[in-house]
């Protein structure tokens, strides 16, 4: 997503592996945010006034943070759960500047509502394999792509895993502009 904006950067992955935290109850944006600042402090900028910038996805559906599924049964369930109704994905973002101490953080929600998925396709995209590493068992654009019947009330970049309905405009005042590709 950044580099379709036009946003020059480099890729850092952060140490931590947030594929094995359980499920909880909680506050989506106040989580999401946390977990995006603690992969943030995790990773140096590669210049001395560089920037980092770190992001963590959830699905919340109304009573827990649903992160990235363990196994193709837990992925079955998250999708069958999503099934037929609507969820809340929460993207938390955290912009740091470590030579500075300045920093961004924020929280963005958007609904998504998956419709009658037949099982055959559900199926299918189980045997694939590609719901591994994802939060809530899905990628939007793939799904979208793919003919699922999803719709979304909000960027799509958050459902993706960074909001740039609101971060362009932040990386616009820092100097690294862009147009948001969502």
């Amino acid at each position: 997503m950044l580099r379709e904006a036009g946003i020059d950067h480099v890729i850092a992955p952060p140490s931590i592996d947030d594929a094995v935290l359980p499920e909880r109850l909680g506050d989506p944006a106040g989580f999401t945010m946390a977990m995006a600042l603690f992969k943030a402090a995790q990773v140096q900028p590669f210049r001395l006034d560089g920037w980092v910038l770190a992001a963590d996805t959830m699905a919340h559906d109304g009573d827990a943070l649903i992160g990235k599924p363990r196994d193709r049964a837990h992925a079955r369930d998250m999708l069958s759960r999503w099934r037929g109704g609507a969820h809340d994905v929460w993207t938390g973002v955290a912009l740091l500047q470590p030579s500075t101490g300045r920093r961004w953080i924020f929280a963005d929600r958007a609904r998504v509502t998956l419709g009658d998925l037949a099982d055959a396709a559900l199926d299918a995209y189980l045997d694939s394999g590609a719901w591994q590493g994802k939060a809530g068992a899905y990628n939007y654009a793939d799904r979208v792509d793919a003919g699922w019947p999803l719709a979304c009330d909000g960027d799509p970049c958050t459902v993706m895993g960074l909001p740039m309905q609101r971060l362009a405009p932040v990386l616009a005042r820092l100097g690294a502009g862009g147009a948001p590709p969502c």
